[in-house]
């Protein structure tokens, strides 16, 4: 447990909780207006937060894994791109009257022209870290041969601008957030500590300072603490600084000062779950996949194949019991109908050999079925008694037939031609009765062939 200091009150964070974290925190509030005279409405500055960036080097939980390590309701107010006299020194104002104490980015260009501007920010006691010589846009495309120049001669502006170079503090910030990872290599060799942001208040748009002051306390209240980053050279963070501060106060928020560990100064007791903005609850359980566990086997086992009797009672009392059957009767849901099986099956001895007998070599013939014989039926001629009795013998005595009516259509085609229509008829009419008399008996049932057209001459 840390002892933190409070003003003038030392008190011991961790051992307060409940009503007694309410109670300190109007105590707290209280002393801190005390000890800023002449105004005792203001929110004051509770507490120092001694950092190393060694430990440390990135910190800011829009860009890293770890941020300061605050409390519930603690701020931190940063201020980039200064100092511009017009507008810087009213913001200096504000804070004084105020009694806060804050952190500011300063670009080696600005001190050059304003190093008074500097000087004035270190006597009040302001932390000062640098932000480049010139600004860069782009930064994060620069390759360490011109990001690396940019770091330096920021370093050394700022520095020269100064009465005492020791109030420089090791602490940088990108332009724009435009990190880099050869750059913050470079910047954590040379033990200097990168400050992003937890949360942003958008004073560097074209937005009034009505909405600069929205979005820092919505933003402020959806996270509960953090480090804001505001521009001390905008018109509109003037405007919204005063208001903003009050608005803190009312809602119990307590502005934390941070300040770079030296030989004089130890870094503040921190456990490493302090640096995360959500650390992980030792009362809530993580799902992890679970281990497969590594079992030692030390030969095969074999497990028996089940039989009835491991099913429970046979006769079907495993199916539809009696405490079964009571139970739906009494709650007027119809009973199954019963299955034959395993009613139907004997009891097996216990001590019964389970292997199936091998069937029979007979088990799957087929028998096949006897046909009747099939005998020759003869073609037998219409009309006729004594025709042949197969159709082998009539074959000859039709093409006979066939022959001899084709021989007497030729001679009867050449002995007519030139006569008339009617003569014609007789013609054909004399040779079909011609025909007839010359075909054997078998063949007179048979229609004769006709002659289909004659041709005229």
């Amino acid at each position: 447990m840390a002892v933190e200091r409070s003003g003038r009150v030392w008190i011991r964070w961790r051992a307060i909780s409940g009503l007694g974290l309410l109670a300190w925190l109007v105590v707290a509030q209280g002393a801190v207006a005390a000890d800023c005279p002449g105004h005792p409405d203001a929110i004051g500055t509770s507490r120092t937060l001694v950092v190393d960036p060694k430990e440390h080097p990135r910190i800011g939980a829009m860009q890293y894994k770890e941020t300061l390590p605050l409390h519930d309701h603690e701020v931190v107010l940063t201020f980039d791109d200064g100092p511009l006299p017009r507008n810087s020194n009213q913001v200096l104002q504000i804070l004084a009257d105020q009694c806060v104490l804050a952190t500011f980015f300063t670009i080696g260009e600005q001190a050059k022209a304003n190093p008074d501007g500097v000087r004035k920010l270190v006597a009040a006691g302001h932390t000062v870290g640098t932000h480049t010589q010139s600004h860069p846009l782009g930064f994060t495309r620069l390759p360490i041969e011109r990001a690396q120049p940019q770091i330096d001669q920021g370093i050394v502006s700022v520095t020269a601008a100064m009465a005492d170079p020791s109030g420089l503090a090791p602490f940088f910030r990108f332009p724009g957030l435009e990190r880099s990872d050869v750059a913050e290599r470079y910047l954590a060799s040379q033990g200097i500590q990168v400050w992003s942001a937890d949360f942003l208040a958008d004073d560097w748009r074209h937005i009034s300072s009505n909405q600069v002051f929205d979005l820092a306390i919505k933003r402020l209240e959806a996270r509960g603490r953090g480090i804001l980053l505001l521009h001390d050279i905008q018109a509109r963070t003037v405007a919204a600084l005063p208001r903003l501060l009050h608005e803190l106060k009312v809602r119990s928020y307590r502005i934390v000062h941070v300040v770079p560990a030296t030989a004089d100064r130890v870094a503040t007791a921190t456990e490493p779950q302090d640096w995360q903005l959500h650390p992980v609850s030792e009362t809530v359980p993580i799902a992890r996949w679970p281990k497969v566990p590594e079992l030692e086997v030390a030969a095969d086992v074999t497990l028996p194949a089940p039989t009835l009797s491991d099913l429970g009672a046979l006769d079907g009392e495993l199916l539809m019991n009696e405490s079964f059957a009571a139970t739906r009767r009494s709650h007027g849901v119809p009973l199954p109908r019963q299955a034959p099986w395993p009613r139907e099956i004997g009891a097996i001895p216990q001590n019964a050999d389970s292997a199936l007998p091998v069937p029979a070599a007979n088990l799957f013939e087929i028998a096949e079925k006897v046909h009747a014989p099939v005998e020759a039926v003869p073609l037998l001629a219409r009309g006729s008694d004594n025709a042949p009795t197969t159709a082998r013998e009539a074959t000859p005595a039709r093409s006979l037939a066939t022959h001899t009516t084709r021989s007497s259509a030729r001679r009867t085609h050449g002995r007519h031609i030139g006569r008339s229509g009617h003569q014609k008829s007789r013609a054909v009419a004399a040779d079909r009765s011609a025909s007839e008399r010359e075909a054997p008996d078998n063949a007179k049932t048979k229609p004769p062939v006709r002659v289909a057209s004659l041709k005229k001459r």
